[in-house]
C-alpha cells in the first residue's frame, strides 16, 4: 500500500441532470450515482446552525495537515471536525507486521499492528464527543481510513457514531487466485470483510461510500479500447440520489503508459485493470453492499497532488458541496 502517484489532471465536468428514481431499489450498473444538492452552501448552513461534529481519519501515508483545508470547508457548513493526529512517519509503525507470520501467509489482522492508529482515532473521537455535548458523531474516513473506521467501530463499540462516510476507501478485499494480483493489505481487508458488521443505511446508523471516477485504467499488454465491465451495485436508500447515465465527460481514448500504469494499480485492488477509479482505488472497490453508494465524476484520490481546480479530490470545496448534506441531516 503506497501513496498515490501524481497524474496529469483531467477536467471536472458534472454529468447531465440525473433521472430521479424510487427509493430502496438496487441497481447493477456501470453508471454513477451523483448527488446534486439543491441548496447553496449558504442556504445549507448558517453561522447560527450547528451540526453533529465529524472525525476525519487520514488515509495511508497522509498526515493530519493534509486535511486542514477540508476541516475549514466543513466549518463553513457549521460542522466542527477533529482530524486524527497522524504524521507521515507514523505509518512506518506498520512495519511491525513484517515479524508476524500472518503477514507472509496473507492472514494479517488489524490488531496489534494498527493499534497505534486505532488509539489515535479513539483520542479524536473523545475530543469530538466533547464538542457534541452528548450528541452523535460522524466519521469521515479517507482511503485506508475508511476501512480502519470499520475496525474501530467494531473494536471500540462507540454508540455515538451515527454516520460513516468513506472517501475513496478500498473496502473490498482483492480476489484470490488471480495471476499477478498480490493482496497489498496482506489479509487485512479479508479480516474486515469477515469480522466487521455489515454496512447499513438506517436512521440510527448510515454508511455512505463515495467513489471517484477520475481515470479509466487499461490492461498492460492489451491496447484494445474495449473494457470488460465490472457492475457497480448502487444502493438506492434516499430520494436525493439518482443514476446518471451520461459518462461521456470522461472517455477513454485508448491505452497509454499512464492508463496502463494506473490499471496495474487497480488490478492489485479489484483484480481488473480496465475499470474506472480515482487514480488509486477502483470505483467498484470503494462501494459496500448495504451502504448508500455514490460515484462522483472527475474526482481524484488524494489531497497530495490535488490543486482543487483542475485535479479536485474528495475534499476540494466543489466536491464537498456534493456530499456535505449527508453530514447536515
Amino acid at each position: 500500500m503506497a501513496l498515490a502517484p501524481s497524474f496529469k489532471p483531467l477536467p471536472l465536468q458534472l454529468p447531465s441532470p440525473p433521472l430521479q428514481l424510487p427509493t430502496s431499489r438496487r441497481f447493477s450498473s456501470t453508471c454513477s450515482a451523483v448527488v446534486q444538492p439543491d441548496s447553496s452552501p449558504t442556504s445549507l448552513s448558517s453561522s447560527s446552525v450547528t451540526h453533529r461534529p465529524a472525525v476525519i481519519l487520514p488515509g495511508l501515508g497522509n498526515n493530519t495537515g493534509d486535511y486542514q483545508k477540508l476541516a475549514l470547508t466543513l466549518q463553513g457548513y457549521g460542522v466542527s471536525s477533529v482530524v486524527a493526529n497522524v504524521s507521515r512517519i507514523d505509518w512506518l509503525r506498520n512495519a511491525a507486521g513484517l515479524v508476524d507470520p500472518n503477514y507472509w501467509r496473507g492472514t494479517l489482522q488489524p490488531r496489534p499492528v494498527l493499534d497505534w492508529y486505532l488509539n489515535r482515532v479513539d483520542e479524536a473521537v473523545d475530543e469530538a464527543l466533547k464538542l457534541s455535548q452528548g450528541g452523535s458523531l460522524s466519521i469521515i474516513g479517507h482511503s485506508a481510513g475508511g476501512w480502519l473506521a470499520r475496525v474501530y467501530m467494531e473494536e471500540f463499540s462507540k454508540a455515538n457514531i451515527s454516520l460513516l462516510l468513506t472517501l475513496g476507501s478500498p473496502l473490498q478485499p482483492p480476489p484470490k487466485g488471480l495471476s499477478g494480483v498480490v493482496d497489498q493489505t496482506r489479509g487485512l481487508l479479508n479480516y474486515v470483510e469477515k469480522n466487521c458488521r455489515k454496512a447499513v443505511y438506517t436512521p440510527e446508523l448510515r454508511y455512505v461510500c463515495i467513489a471517484g471516477r477520475y481515470i479509466q485504467g487499461s490492461r498492460f499488454f492489451n491496447d484494445s479500447n474495449s473494457a470488460t465491465t465490472i457492475p457497480v451495485a448502487v444502493e438506492q436508500s434516499a430520494p436525493d440520489v439518482a443514476i446518471a447515465n451520461d459518462t461521456s465527460t470522461l472517455t477513454s481514448t485508448g491505452a497509454t503508459f499512464r492508463t496502463r500504469f494506473v490499471g496495474q494499480g487497480y488490478k492489485q485492488v479489484c483484480g481488473q485493470a480496465d475499470v474506472w477509479g480515482d487514480g488509486v482505488v477502483p470505483e467498484v472497490s470503494a462501494h459496500l453492499e448495504g451502504a448508500l453508494n455514490i460515484s462522483l465524476e472527475g474526482v481524484y484520490h488524494s489531497p497530495v497532488g490535488s490543486d482543487d481546480e483542475s485535479r479536485p479530490w474528495y475534499g476540494s470545496p466543489a466536491v464537498v458541496e456534493q456530499w456535505v448534506h449527508h453530514l447536515l441531516n
